[in-house]
């Protein structure tokens, strides 16, 4: 069984301006904030995914898909929350939003793998810097293709199609993440996608919407939220 929550900070909690802050700050203290959320458990690896949405002068809020239903014993947060059960077929539409961590993966000099960010890969790629000013595409154009290949090659796997004139590709953001104690902060970025895809495989794609998409899952990446459209 999957808990599907909405949970906010309590704008009335005395202690409410102070973690927002602290979530706004650092995704690590986010993650950690989250995760307090379900029942204490040494041994237990994060078994939810979620995604952070920022109001216009407001608190953060999240979405959180989970195997366990999230509580609290303070009166900071506010959840609201219900069995996540959707009835999944072949050749459904649901329009969708996605925010992901993009990477594509190439071989250094000495011959070792590297993460790339897709959008700046595809910069180099294209000789982006050496082009005349006027001849260089704009930002939001390489947002979209990148973007948009990015996800192609993984809709199959993850059972759905999309048509990329049904696709929107934008919020790109490069972040810095730091741990207490790490000697190196840890840098990612993000793109948001919305639009409308197609099940091909219903099976695969129940798995995709409890297991979510690509990296930084404990960064808030990799939830895939769906609705009839």
């Amino acid at each position: 069984m999957s808990y599907f929550s909405r949970v906010s900070i309590d704008p009335v909690s005395v202690n409410a301006s102070r973690l927002a802050k602290e979530v706004c700050v650092n995704a690590y203290r986010e993650h950690q904030h989250l995760w307090r959320l379900f029942a204490v458990d040494a041994d237990a690896e994060r078994d939810f995914l979620f995604r952070r949405e920022q109001p216009a002068g407001g608190f953060p809020r999240f979405y959180l898909l989970s195997g366990r239903e999230p509580r609290h014993g303070d009166k900071v947060w506010h959840i609201e929350t219900k069995i996540y059960r959707p009835v999944i077929h072949a050749g459904q539409r649901l329009a969708f939003s996605l925010r992901v961590n993009p990477v594509v993966t190439r071989r250094d000099a000495q011959g070792r793998q590297v993460r790339h960010d897709v959008v700046m890969d595809l910069k180099c790629c294209t000789d982006f810097k050496t082009l005349p000013i006027n001849e260089r595409p704009a930002l939001s154009e390489l947002i979209q293709q990148a973007g948009m290949e990015w996800l192609q090659t993984r809709a199959e796997r993850h059972g759905f199609s999309f048509l990329p004139g049904e696709l929107r590709v934008e919020g790109y953001q490069q972040h810095r993440a730091s741990k207490k104690g790490g000697k190196k902060p840890i840098r990612y970025s993000t793109l948001d996608f919305t639009g409308v895809l197609t099940v091909t495989e219903a099976e695969l794609f129940q798995q995709t919407l409890t297991k979510g998409i690509g990296p930084a899952k404990a960064f808030g990446c990799g939830l895939l939220l769906v609705r009839r459209p």
